[in-house]
């Protein structure tokens, strides 16, 4: 028997060029040399005198036993013939082979090993040893396309069509059509995988609304599922990306909202929807409760939660400054227009700037359209060289667009409002865990605030306040409760956080406010209790329920239950509410996770941790942290308006769901590890 240990590979030579070398080892012991099968790893002559016409019949036979492709074993001559790869047909780089295609480089067992265990996860590929499969490759190829956006067109593109071939010969090309069905498949795959995850979610979700839009006025709906799984992690996953009808009304949303639930088999499960828009009809809610209740499901104390997303608010809020402001913007960007108009005016004005004590490092810059935090930040700096622009209005006649003394108060009162809006912002988008519990202190900065600028003398900056101030009311008496409550729901805070704003804002009304919040907190814990007491929790896990036992729906002493429950309540026992409130606050830390408190937690407030899972889990801001300053609705690109609305849906979605599960995937030095 043969050393191996003594044998050595032996890089190929350039004269190595046949097709055939694509498929053996050439190795040396001593002074013979072989050539080693890498399908099956026979050995042969590897001898330069030995040709290789004895390594083709050997392949031929090898790979038709592999169920490999035999047209892939083309010569040479005949490869450049029948399908040639050329500089003239579709400008490749000169340096490949002659024989066509750029040999595709070798990786070592292990490498090869880790490749099949990535490439086969959720493929349904199969063939295993470094095989290639056509079907592995076009599923792989379609959740890429899926996972990073790219257009389905990309398959017909010259550029994807050289680099397919010259990484894997056997990969034969794909249509358009083709890659579509295959990227259907995949979201019909992933949707069964989403519905058995929340068919068996513990507690309850919330649902948000958001509108989208194209470059060609197309409007469509965003619907996503938020939610605290077994883990307390907090989950976000889309549901459907519906293309709304031009003749679409808004009254209309709430059939598709409706459908949406049915579809997912969620009525049961619903606590709260957040809708973008701060004005939607009240009509919409009341039509999604009218339906829950004649389908017979349990709505939480005979209530739908209905939030506004507070990011759109600021948005809003932010538009009516702009909007008020439009005429002395347009002239704060004809300044800054005015000093770059050449080298020379810029540095007069830096000269200018200079003389008068200005010793800003900030660039005028103009501002973007689309995106009002550069508004803000074009105001900002234009009022710190007020100075160099006041020496321009009154010694420059060529200088047009300078602002009047009062329009130079108004810029930088506005600045002040959008400066603290901005903060805020920037505090929800750079949150990496954005729980509901995060909001209350922010929004209550806001309305104190408000409630300043209101009280302005100057008559434009007290009808900018006002104006904004009703737009933050109406969002207010929405949502104010539920934030409160889950406030309350931090331990950090508890009912004292509640206490120190509304009499910042409530004044000598505070107390009653305080009391609404305290009876909400403590009514939505006895339909909690009620639920955990009668051992029904489905209409709050969607589950079986828990502790049910034998009762069904016809059980006659449900209400015997619910009454011994409330009589139980007056006999001194103390709620998991109350022993809540009652323990120290906890100390404010910058590593404080309020979702793993409650996973510790639970097993003390077992009623209130389930309350505390569904609220955390209420989106109060449905705005990405890309999105945060935007001035109008999400666009998508055109490759995806141009599509027909299944697979406009379909990639949506099944991009999303791509997306968590490609977080989830660990390093492959991690994978390669277990695997071996």
């Amino acid at each position: 028997m043969m050393d191996e240990s003594n044998e050595i590979i032996l890089q190929k030579s350039k004269r190595l060029t046949s097709v055939v070398w694509n498929y053996f080892e050439r190795v040396r012991k001593a002074d013979v040399c072989y050539a080693v099968c890498i399908q099956c790893n026979k050995k042969l002559s590897g001898s330069s005198n030995s040709g290789t016409t004895h390594l083709r019949n050997h392949l031929m036979r090898c790979l038709k036993r592999t169920n490999h492709d035999m047209s892939q074993l083309l010569t040479p001559k005949r490869r450049k013939k029948e399908n040639p790869v050329t500089v003239a047909t579709i400008g490749f780089d000169e340096s490949q082979p002659k024989d066509g295609y750029i040999r595709p480089n070798k990786f070592d067992q292990e490498q090869r090993r880790g490749d099949e265990i990535v490439m086969s996860r959720g493929s349904g590929g199969g063939g295993g040893g470094g095989r290639f499969s056509q079907e592995r490759s076009q599923v792989d190829l379609a959740r890429m396309i899926i996972l990073h956006g790219y257009p389905l067109s990309m398959v017909d593109h010259v550029g994807f069509k050289v680099f397919a071939r010259n990484l894997q010969p056997l990969f034969e090309p794909v249509a358009n059509t083709t890659i579509e069905e295959t990227c259907m498949e995949i979201y019909i795959r992933e949707k069964q995988r989403v519905q058995h995850a929340l068919s068996n979610l513990y507690g309850k979700i919330n649902l948000s609304v958001e509108m989208w839009s194209s470059r060609d006025n197309a409007s469509y709906v965003c619907l996503a599922s938020h939610y605290i799984d077994e883990e307390w992690r907090l989950q976000r996953t889309v549901l459907n990306f519906i293309t709304l009808d031009p003749s679409h009304t808004e009254d209309m949303l709430s059939e598709v909202i409706i459908r949406c639930l049915m579809e997912w088999s969620l009525e049961s499960k619903l606590f709260a929807v957040t809708f973008d828009s701060f004005s939607v009809s009240d009509e919409i809610v009341l039509r999604i409760k009218d339906h829950m209740s004649q389908s017979s499901q349990v709505l939480i104390n005979g209530q739908l939660f209905e939030m506004r997303s507070a990011a759109h608010l600021l948005n809003a809020i932010v538009q009516d400054c702009l909007e008020a402001m439009r005429d002395v913007i347009q002239k704060i960007r004809g300044s800054v227009r005015y000093v770059k108009s050449s080298q020379s005016t810029q540095a007069r004005f830096n000269e200018i700037a200079q003389l008068a004590g200005i010793n800003s490092e900030k660039v005028l810059v103009f501002d973007s359209l689309a995106s009002w935090n550069s508004t803000y930040e074009m105001l900002e700096t234009v009022l710190e060289y007020k100075g160099a622009f006041c020496h321009l209005r009154d010694h420059d006649q060529g200088f047009d667009s300078s602002l009047t003394d009062e329009e130079w108060e108004w810029t930088r009162s506005v600045a002040g409002y959008l400066k603290l809006v901005f903060e805020i912002a920037a505090d929800f988008s750079g949150n990496k865990c954005p729980t509901a519990n995060v909001y209350f202190a922010e929004m209550c900065d806001i309305h104190i605030q408000l409630i300043e600028w209101c009280k302005s003398h100057d008559s434009f900056l007290s009808s900018l306040a006002g104006k904004m101030k009703a737009k933050f009311d109406e969002y207010w008496n929405k949502c104010s409760l539920v934030l409160a409550i889950v406030a309350i729901l931090d331990p950090r805070f508890k009912m004292k956080l509640v206490e120190y704003y509304y009499s910042k804002i409530y004044g000598s009304t505070a107390l009653d406010r305080i009391k609404e919040v305290s009876n909400g907190v403590k009514e939505l814990l006895d339909a909690y209790s009620i639920c955990s007491a009668i051992g029904d929790d489905s209409s709050f896990s969607g589950g079986s329920g828990l502790g049910r036992g034998g009762m069904d729906a016809r059980d006659r002493l449900k209400g015997f239950d619910k009454f011994l429950h409330e009589t139980s309540q007056n006999q001194n026992t103390t709620s998991d509410l109350d022993k809540y409130l009652s323990e120290p606050i906890f100390p404010r830390s910058g590593e404080f996770n309020i979702l793993n408190y409650w996973k510790v937690h639970t097993p003390r407030y077992p009623v209130l941790s389930m309350m505390a899972r569904d609220i955390l889990g209420t989106p109060m801001s449905i705005l990405g942290a890309d999105s945060a300053f935007d001035s109008g609705r999400p666009v998508i690109d055109d490759s995806k308006s141009s599509l027909n609305p299944d697979i406009r849906q379909a990639l949506f979605c099944a991009h999303d769901w791509l997306s968590t599960e490609a977080e989830e995937v660990q390093p492959l030095s991690r994978q390669y590890a277990q695997a071996l």
